[in-house]
């Protein structure tokens, strides 16, 4: 993933995305990680069978990558786990939501400019102008 896309404020979203994750190896549906303190919504991706009964056993937020094809607990190496507190399942059994607690800093891979883990992956919002898309900018306190 590029830095642009990461920490940039060109809004380049990748709709494409679901095109590539239907190309992945695996059957997978998507998975929200959410705060079960706040209800700040942390992480979406997607889990796989095994990634389920990882996440059951292991009492962590897991999850399959679809870019990587393989297993995901997030923190295993970041050391930012996601505690499970609930699973919730959808109308349609076709998504989830792991409602977490973090243990550590935060969700995201993604640091502010001063070095701190981000405490989600939604820290960006759509700038508009004019009835327009002008972009993106970081919400307050999220540089």
């Amino acid at each position: 993933m590029s830095k642009e896309i990461e920490e940039g404020l060109n809004l380049q979203l990748d709709f494409t995305k679901l095109k590539k994750i239907a190309q992945c190896s695996e059957d997978v549906i998507p998975a929200i990680a959410q705060c079960a303190i706040s209800g700040d919504v942390l992480i979406v991706g997607y889990v796989n069978k095994l990634a389920l009964e990882t996440a059951v056993k292991e009492g962590m937020a897991t999850f399959w990558s679809t870019s990587r094809n393989e297993l995901w607990i997030k923190g295993k190496t970041s050391g930012d786990y996601l505690e499970i507190v609930d699973i919730l399942v959808n109308c349609e059994q076709n998504s989830i939501v792991y409602k977490v607690k973090m243990k550590g800093k935060g969700s995201c891979h993604t640091k502010k400019a001063d070095g701190e883990v981000r405490k989600g992956c939604y820290y960006r919002k759509i700038k508009i102008q004019d009835g327009k898309i002008a972009g993106l900018e970081f919400l307050e306190g999220e540089q």
